[in-house]
Protein backbone atom coordinates (compact mmCIF):
# COMPACT_ATOMS: atom_id res chain seq x y z
CA UNK A 1 0.00 0.00 0.00
CA UNK A 2 1.18 3.51 -0.81
CA UNK A 3 -0.15 6.43 1.23
CA UNK A 4 0.05 10.00 0.00
CA UNK A 5 -0.74 12.85 2.36
CA UNK A 6 -0.45 16.56 1.83
CA UNK A 7 -2.33 19.46 0.30
CA UNK A 8 -3.43 20.42 -3.16
CA UNK A 9 -3.90 24.15 -2.84
CA UNK A 10 -6.07 24.60 0.25
CA UNK A 11 -7.52 21.08 0.07
CA UNK A 12 -6.09 18.36 2.29
CA UNK A 13 -5.23 15.08 0.53
CA UNK A 14 -5.06 11.63 2.15
CA UNK A 15 -4.83 8.99 -0.56
CA UNK A 16 -4.18 5.27 -0.12
CA UNK A 17 -3.32 3.08 -3.09
CA UNK A 18 -3.40 -0.67 -2.65
CA UNK A 19 -1.21 -2.71 -4.97
CA UNK A 20 -0.83 -6.47 -5.21
CA UNK A 21 2.30 -8.35 -6.33
CA UNK A 22 1.24 -8.17 -9.99
CA UNK A 23 0.88 -4.36 -9.78
CA UNK A 24 4.31 -3.97 -8.16
CA UNK A 25 5.94 -6.23 -10.77
CA UNK A 26 4.34 -4.23 -13.57
CA UNK A 27 5.53 -0.96 -12.02
CA UNK A 28 9.09 -2.28 -11.68
CA UNK A 29 9.14 -3.41 -15.33
CA UNK A 30 8.23 0.11 -16.45
CA UNK A 31 11.00 1.79 -14.48
CA UNK A 32 14.45 2.32 -16.01
CA UNK A 33 17.03 -0.15 -14.71
CA UNK A 34 19.07 2.58 -13.01
CA UNK A 35 16.15 3.42 -10.72
CA UNK A 36 15.38 -0.18 -9.84
CA UNK A 37 18.85 -1.11 -8.58
CA UNK A 38 19.30 -0.42 -4.87
CA UNK A 39 21.82 2.18 -3.86
CA UNK A 40 25.09 0.75 -2.54
CA UNK A 41 25.28 0.61 1.24
CA UNK A 42 28.54 1.96 2.60
CA UNK A 43 30.55 -0.62 4.48
CA UNK A 44 32.02 0.12 7.89
CA UNK A 45 35.48 -0.95 6.68
CA UNK A 46 35.43 1.34 3.63
CA UNK A 47 36.98 4.79 4.10
CA UNK A 48 34.55 7.68 4.19
CA UNK A 49 34.41 10.17 1.33
CA UNK A 50 35.44 12.96 3.73
CA UNK A 51 39.16 12.80 4.49
CA UNK A 52 38.71 14.97 7.61
CA UNK A 53 36.01 12.86 9.29
CA UNK A 54 38.42 10.78 11.37
CA UNK A 55 40.34 13.91 12.41
CA UNK A 56 37.09 15.65 13.42
CA UNK A 57 36.16 12.70 15.63
CA UNK A 58 39.65 12.68 17.15
CA UNK A 59 39.40 16.41 17.88
CA UNK A 60 36.22 16.05 19.91
CA UNK A 61 37.36 12.78 21.50
CA UNK A 62 40.54 14.49 22.77
CA UNK A 63 38.61 17.51 24.08
CA UNK A 64 35.76 15.32 25.47
CA UNK A 65 33.53 18.45 25.55
CA UNK A 66 33.38 21.55 23.39
CA UNK A 67 30.96 24.44 22.81
CA UNK A 68 29.40 24.50 19.34
CA UNK A 69 30.98 27.76 18.11
CA UNK A 70 34.45 26.71 19.28
CA UNK A 71 34.06 23.27 17.71
CA UNK A 72 32.85 24.81 14.45
CA UNK A 73 35.88 27.13 14.36
CA UNK A 74 38.22 24.18 14.96
CA UNK A 75 36.49 22.12 12.25
CA UNK A 76 36.63 24.99 9.75
CA UNK A 77 40.38 25.33 10.39
CA UNK A 78 40.81 21.58 10.03
CA UNK A 79 38.80 21.30 6.80
CA UNK A 80 40.00 24.56 5.27
CA UNK A 81 36.56 26.04 4.58
CA UNK A 82 33.43 27.14 6.39
CA UNK A 83 31.23 24.85 4.31
CA UNK A 84 33.28 21.72 5.05
CA UNK A 85 33.49 22.67 8.72
CA UNK A 86 29.70 22.91 8.91
CA UNK A 87 29.34 19.51 7.22
CA UNK A 88 31.66 17.95 9.76
CA UNK A 89 29.70 19.58 12.60
CA UNK A 90 26.43 18.13 11.26
CA UNK A 91 28.03 14.68 10.95
CA UNK A 92 29.26 14.91 14.54
CA UNK A 93 25.79 15.95 15.70
CA UNK A 94 24.42 12.70 14.27
CA UNK A 95 27.33 10.49 15.32
CA UNK A 96 26.47 7.75 17.85
CA UNK A 97 29.47 8.67 20.04
CA UNK A 98 28.44 12.32 20.35
CA UNK A 99 25.82 13.79 22.65
CA UNK A 100 24.66 17.36 22.11
CA UNK A 101 23.39 19.21 25.17
CA UNK A 102 21.83 22.65 25.40
CA UNK A 103 24.31 25.08 26.86
CA UNK A 104 23.57 28.54 28.24
CA UNK A 105 24.48 30.29 24.99
CA UNK A 106 25.23 27.49 22.51
CA UNK A 107 25.00 23.72 22.14
CA UNK A 108 27.67 21.68 23.89
CA UNK A 109 29.11 18.66 22.07
CA UNK A 110 30.31 15.80 24.27
CA UNK A 111 32.17 12.65 23.27
CA UNK A 112 30.75 9.54 24.92
CA UNK A 113 32.55 6.21 24.93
Amino acid sequence: MIRIRGNVGDLPVDLSIEMDDHDWAQLVRQMPAAQVEPAPVPSADKPTADPHWHEAQQLLRAAQRMDGPQLLAELQALAGSAQMGKRLLVRLRHCAQVKVDSGADAPVYRWID
